[in-house]
């Protein structure tokens, strides 16, 4: 049995596309508790998705012992300072603008446990680079968006029309998305290799 520890649409629907059979939990953890002993331990935005992809496979894989479990999460970085979802429309708009004209990374991790066993994790980094963009433009995006960019670090969605914001983006699709997916279908492939038929 295999369990995705996350309601997240988009994590949903690219296990989908890749053929896995799944079913969905959520991880009953306390995410910003656990980004804050990160960061006083020294962490970075890395070592925090990676944390995080971590303990939600381990909140759920504590209720299902023979499933195999996904964790996965996302952190965005612009220098040290690290980004959360907005809570509103004017969430969005003051994050869009604080990153307006600047590079930020994102941070996916992914994390496959079963029972106790942490059995494989890791963290890809992707490189974004906004433009410099008018208040126009941005309110333009926001609303084709809708409440969608609520659910996305950053206040915005690069599989939509927030795309027209961006200059350059460096690194894996997938990552951006909050899945490193093909690490984790090599990682299947080697641990259970009945979850890809």
């Amino acid at each position: 049995m295999l369990i995705l520890a996350s309601q997240s649409q988009t994590r949903k629907a690219l296990l989908q596309q890749a053929g896995l059979r799944f079913s969905t939990q959520t991880a009953d953890i306390d995410e910003r508790l656990l980004e804050r002993s990160a960061i006083e331990a020294g962490g970075d935005g890395r070592d925090v998705a990676l944390l995080l992809a971590q303990r939600k496979a381990a909140a759920v894989a504590m209720h299902h012992q023979a499933a195999l479990v996904i964790g996965a999460d996302q952190t965005l970085s612009l220098g040290t300072e690290l980004l959360h979802k907005p809570l509103d429309r004017a969430g969005a708009v003051a994050q869009l603008d604080h990153l307006k004209g600047k590079t930020h990374r994102l941070h996916a991790g992914v994390a496959l446990m079963q029972g106790n066993r942490l059995l494989w994790s890791d963290v890809q980094t992707a490189e974004l680079t906004m433009r410099d963009f008018t208040d126009a433009e941005r309110d333009d995006v926001l609303a084709r968006e809708g409440e969608a960019v609520l659910a996305s670090v950053g206040g915005y969605r690069l599989e939509g029309p927030s795309i027209r914001l961006f200059k350059t983006v460096s690194g894996d699709y997938f990552t951006i998305l909050g899945l490193p997916l093909l690490p984790l279908l090599a990682a299947l492939r080697e641990f259970a290799p009945e979850t890809l038929q």
